[in-house]
């Protein structure tokens, strides 16, 4: 089965994706646009309708301006369509609408149930207590000493059911999970069975009856109050501390580069387990970086666009001066099957050009960001003897050095393929945060030198606000060894297989303390 999983946060992305893509709805009421099977293509990965930073567009591309042979055998043509026909378009256009009109309501939902429930719990033992001196006051026994203590007792149990009701239940959703918890929902079923229980011995022994006995009534009440408080305890139960003990080991695989990541959980069902590890995604997995991927199907296209094939048979040509069109596909192959012993030395050279690309941009990264930093520590104490009218701002500082180091900075992440994960905002931000609080130039580098984790970079750049679990049994059961199971995105998905941690014996050996005593026997002929 296939759930879908939505969360909570919305990017500009998806607005964007929105957009063009009801563009696209309205603009093919009276055509069909037909996307060649080269574009877009892996080698030149788009996200949401646009082409990653640093890679070429499809105006740019070349061949663009050539025009293929036989493109009147390929080609479709659409010479009519009915006014009353609805595109592909409109149809998942019409469905995202629905599923965004939903997702609000099934954000809150738990939510609202959870206040209604507890106003239910809180309410109840008030209205056991108002209802007989509302309904038959004068026939009421006096209410003692013994009685007005367990009003002082029910009051303060109601006010600690309370604050537990709103630590524990009126929460808001960190995700939206394509199942109902069944703990959740057989907490609150256990809630409502209680309270109506309650009520039903109530209306019998107490409403029809006319109870005179007001401090019977009272302790009835407090009864009440004393088992939704055990209720609430075997919700921690079953909600917070089943799941602290680590019972089995998940291992998660990013399915394009390959990036694993291994977390001990606890007791969980397969939803909980995909949100708990969603939430390690974020923090411990470095940002996903589409534009490091294609650089084997680049290498592979430049080794191919390297080889030359001419048809020396063609009439009227010479041999070596005129390219063929006959075969060229079955000859480039061979050409290439003959250069394999040699592409493991292309590849070492490429990747050591590289590192030393790498390095060379750092290096002149490194000293660009220190000689800003320096002058901008000169240009403080120079501050601090200057006329407070003089004295610029952090926020103005940042924008004046910024340049002195934006080209090193662009080189050294376009090297990198780190270009798009980075904004100019986000830079002069971080650098005014690092001038603020007086860091060094190693400190501001740090961002930008290695990939940080996913979570540390804004949602825009995230490329994923919805994902899919794909798992053959029930994702409401709970997880055991073996368990496999399929997180999926936009652009990747991440793999997690279950196993369990093996029971330890552990045994104690004693070792007696005379067994470590020994006898030396000093001698005159020798040294000791």
């Amino acid at each position: 089965m296939v759930i879908t999983c939505l969360f909570n946060s919305r990017d500009r992305s998806r607005e964007r994706h929105k957009a063009s893509s009801s563009k696209d709805s309205s603009r093919s009421e009276r055509s069909v646009v037909i996307n060649p099977p080269d574009t877009p293509s892996q080698e030149s990965p788009v996200h949401n309708g646009e082409p990653l930073p640093g890679e070429p567009t499809p105006a740019e591309a070349p061949g663009d301006d050539g025009q293929d042979d036989n493109w009147g055998e390929t080609t479709t043509a659409v010479t009519g369509t009915s006014e009353l026909s609805i595109s592909q378009e409109e149809v998942v256009g019409l469905g995202k609408g629905i599923q965004d009109r939903t997702q609000g309501f099934r954000r809150y939902l738990p939510l609202a149930v959870g206040l209604c429930v507890g106003l239910l719990v809180l309410a109840t033992p008030l209205v056991f207590l108002l209802l007989p001196a509302v309904m038959w006051p004068d026939r009421l026994q006096a209410c003692g000493a013994a009685c007005e203590g367990l009003f002082l007792s029910i009051s303060f149990k109601l006010l600690i059911l309370l604050v537990a009701i709103w630590a524990l239940f009126l929460r808001p959703g960190r995700a939206s999970l394509p199942r109902v918890c069944v703990y959740r929902a057989f907490l609150t079923t256990l809630t409502l069975l209680l309270t109506m229980s309650y009520w039903l011995f109530y209306g019998v022994r107490i409403l029809d009856a006319q109870d005179e006995d007001y401090h019977g009534i009272v302790q009835f009440a407090v009864s009440l109050v004393d088992s939704q408080l055990f209720v609430h305890y075997l919700a921690v139960v079953l909600l917070e501390l089943r799941h602290f003990k680590p019972c089995y080991s998940v291992c998660v695989m990013r399915s394009t580069d390959g990036e694993t990541r291994h977390y001990n959980i606890g007791q969980l069902s397969i939803q909980r387990a995909a949100l708990s590890i969603l939430e390690y995604y974020y923090r411990d997995f470095p940002v996903h970086n589409p534009a490091l991927l294609s650089a084997s199907k680049h290498r592979a296209a430049k080794h191919l666009a390297g080889l030359k094939v001419y048809n020396v048979d063609a009439p009227g040509s010479t041999a070596g001066a005129q390219p063929g069109n006959g075969n060229q596909s079955r000859a480039m192959v061979t050409a290439a099957a003959k250069r394999k012993d040699n592409a493991h030395n292309e590849l070492y050279y490429e990747e050591a050009d590289y590192e030393r690309r790498v390095r060379k941009r750092r290096a002149r990264l490194v000293v660009a960001v220190e000689e800003a930093f320096t002058h901008v520590r000169r240009m403080k104490k120079e501050d601090e003897q200057a006329s407070p009218s003089d004295i610029m701002d952090v926020r103005e500082a940042a924008l004046a050095i910024f340049p002195s180091m934006a080209r090193a900075l662009q080189k050294y992440l376009r090297t990198t393929r780190r270009q798009h994960c980075h904004s100019m905002e986000s830079i002069q931000k971080h650098l005014a945060f690092c001038l603020v609080n007086n860091m060094s130039p190693k400190a501001f580098l740090e961002a930008y030198l290695s990939p940080g984790p996913t979570l540390q970079y804004g949602p825009e750049r995230w490329m994923a606000d919805q994902w899919t679990l794909v798992s053959e049994a029930s994702v409401t059961s709970g997880i055991k060894e073996g368990t496999e199971f399929l997180l999926r995105c936009l652009d990747f998905s991440l793999a997690v297989t279950v196993k369990g941690i093996p029971y330890i014996r552990l045994t104690e050996e004693y070792i007696d303390a005379k067994s470590h005593k020994f006898l030396l026997l000093l001698q005159s002929e020798t040294s000791v």
